[in-house]
């Protein structure tokens, strides 16, 4: 089924581009249209634009602030060298992802994303299974990501309160509160003020940019300067993984979990105005602008840290607060560096959690969890998935306990939600490259790669393997409990449970996106 022609106006009018707008609830007529293929009905409002959509993903991929918070298991694993090399070979393979995913973006622009991806392009006799457990992971994947990117937030504030207060005895609970705040005041942008959320968008990104040069520049003006041999040559194994190769990829985390997120606009598809046009430019211009972003505040960083082992060693459990205090050498200057990025990582956590409620909502209207009714409701008036919302915080902030018993709950956490997503991406690029291998004609889209397809799609699985087999490890090889990595105890047992409610109900439930497209064709 073709495509309804741009040159298609009626009397809503249209935008600057020519597209016709059908309705401010509906979009264009290509997005009633791609609506109308995938069987799905519009129940969101597309309130979104290119400026708004490309501020949710470059807020939500938060790739440079990320990269200071995650550091330390950058540092501690290859040093500067082995962090630097690491990040760029991260940046690349996951220029080749972001280009495979925003090609299927392109064809189906669906708040589902990778798991309908995978309906649809999947060989027949797999599409259900496998869009099912990829559809759990992905549930799994943005629900640990909200609670990751909180957990970030909560322990940055704690981590200016022991900066700030030299009788301040922290304790990790008080970690796990500060991140549980967070996650309220989420709750917050994202149902009380969420048809502001994309002016809210815009507001950020210009604080995402302007905050980059605020900390970048008192870091190349005032921190002391290591030399050029030391920064680039400087391969280490701290903590004794008996190889220095293998310790670099263990940091591995740092670049991925700064880069990793592509996705996210793709599940705000149903509320963005011309999509199958409009993401694919806005996951590309993520990708470009946070890499590079990334790629500049990775080497200021390593060049102005100074001393890894004691900066490794802050109380303030960042080494990049500390390294803020040696540049300016004033509490003042610090926390006032450290807000700016508390508050983008809060902003970061809000966009988590509308893309983790949008992924549920998606996942539920095809009846693919326990209680689907319930969480694909869109309340009249409200315009958003109030339940799958209400979901999220409660995992959230379940999953924050961690940190109680655990002094990397940060590191199992993020490990969770990297798995997960780097799982969806591997499986749905894996589909379309099969479908390549096999000469199957692929939908129309907007966006297509031609022959350079089939190669980026290989080389991007290759990266993608590579990146979830380290994404299990520990930052240390430690035999103590309390410093394992658990998160592949969560990921195997929620795959467990989706298995065994897949064997009791979901067989007899689901049917997968692709149904609904081959009942609408």
């Amino acid at each position: 089924m073709g495509r309804v022609p741009d040159v298609e106006v009626n009397d809503a009018g249209a935008d600057a581009s020519g597209d016709a707008y059908v309705g401010l609830r509906d979009g264009t007529a290509n997005d009633v249209q791609d609506m109308r293929r995938m069987g799905k009905q519009q129940q969101l409002q597309r309130n979104f634009s290119f400026l708004s959509i490309f501020g949710f993903s470059m807020i939500l991929m938060s790739t440079w602030e990320s990269t200071l918070g995650t550091a330390a298991f950058g540092f501690g694993n290859g040093g500067t060298a082995g962090l630097i090399y690491v990040y760029l070979g991260t940046v690349v393979g996951f220029s080749l992802v972001i280009a495979s995913m925003a090609e299927m973006a392109s064809m189906a622009p669906t708040a589902g994303g990778q798991y309908h991806w995978i309906s649809e392009f999947a060989p027949r006799s797999s599409q259900k299974f496998l869009s099912y457990f990829i559809g759990w992971l992905c549930v799994l994947g943005w629900q640990a990501g909200t609670a990751a990117s909180c957990f970030l937030a909560g322990t940055e504030i704690q981590g200016l309160v022991i900066l700030n207060y030299d009788n301040y005895s922290p304790q990790r609970w008080h970690g796990t509160l500060l991140t549980i705040a967070v996650i309220a005041l989420c709750a917050i942008f994202n149902t009380l003020l969420a048809k502001r959320l994309p002016l809210i968008e815009g507001v950020v990104l210009v604080l995402h940019v302007a905050g980059f040069f605020a900390i970048l520049i008192p870091l190349w003006i005032l921190a002391p300067r290591s030399t050029s041999t030391e920064v680039w040559t400087k391969v280490e194994d701290a903590q004794g993984w008996g190889n220095k190769g293998v310790a670099s990829l263990v940091g591995i985390i740092t670049p991925v979990v700064s880069l990793l997120g592509a996705d996210a606009a793709t599940h705000m598809s149903e509320e963005l105005k011309n999509a199958s046009k409009t993401l694919p430019k806005a996951m590309l211009a993520t990708g470009v602008f946070n890499g590079s972003l990334g790629i500049i505040m990775v080497i200021t960083f390593c060049y102005t840290i100074g001393d890894i082992d004691s900066v490794l060693a802050t109380p303030t459990g960042y080494p990049f607060i500390q390294v803020f205090y040696n540049a300016t050498m004033s509490k003042a200057g610090a926390t006032a560096m450290t807000s700016i990025m508390t508050s983008l990582s809060i902003f970061c956590g809000m966009t988590n959690m509308a893309t983790a409620s949008r992924q549920l909502f998606a996942f539920a209207r095809d009846n693919g969890v326990p209680f689907s009714r319930h969480f694909q409701r869109v309340p009249l008036g409200w315009d958003i998935p109030l339940n799958a919302i209400f979901f999220t915080v409660i995992v959230s902030s379940l999953l924050s306990l961690i940190n109680i018993g655990s002094v990397i709950a940060f590191n199992q956490i993020t490990s969770l939600g990297l798995c997960a997503l780097l799982s969806s991406y591997i499986v749905s690029i894996s589909c379309i490259a099969l479908k390549r291998i096999r000469g199957e004609p692929l939908l129309p889209s907007h966006f297509r790669m031609g022959a350079l397809g089939l190669p980026i799609n290989l080389l991007s699985i290759g990266f993608l393997l590579l990146a979830y087999v380290f994404c299990f490890f520990p930052p240390a090889p430690k035999p103590a409990l309390d410093a394992m990595n658990w998160s592949v105890v969560i990921y195997f047992g929620v795959l467990m449970f989706s298995l065994v409610y897949f064997v009791l109900r979901g067989r007899h439930t689901y049917v997968g996106p692709v149904e609904y497209v081959r009942k609408s064709a």
